[in-house]
């Protein structure tokens, strides 16, 4: 039975790779080829990636939007910039500034390239000074 994004079997796989396992492991264990782990796996990813995106979206429903960070913008300015912005409208974020970034780089790990950003990246806020990245 499928409970949510992820079938048993890419479940069973990711589970197998959390353990350290390699994917010709895998393969051997659930008796298959590695191309077919590393199509289950693939899949997998892909589903959590888009459960993550459509989760953000339902969040920033409640959230306010803060500021657009530019492409070209430095990481290491961004805690500045959302600080700043979030000030202005008197909510503290509750994040230090080296939260800040690896929650940008978790959330959005394809917005970046070195130190900049790529692409713009919408904030937003919610009362209580959580951050969301879209």
């Amino acid at each position: 039975m499928k409970d949510g994004l992820l079938t048993e079997r890419q479940r069973e796989v990711l589970r197998y790779r959390k353990q350290g396992l390699t994917q010709q492991q895998i393969a051997d264990i659930i008796e298959t080829s590695k191309a077919n782990v590393c199509t289950i796996e693939k899949s997998a990813m892909e589903n959590i990636r888009r459960a993550k995106e459509t989760l953000e979206f339902l969040y920033t429903l409640d959230s306010t939007h803060l500021c657009t960070l530019a492409p070209g913008t430095d990481l290491f300015e961004i805690p500045t910039i959302i600080f700043a912005e979030a000030e202005k409208i008197n909510i503290k974020v509750n994040y230090d500034t080296i939260s800040l970034i690896n929650h940008l780089r978790s959330s959005r790990p394809k917005s970046y390239k070195a130190r900049c950003l790529s692409e713009p990246v919408e904030v937003y806020i919610t009362n209580t000074g959580e951050i969301y990245f879209s």
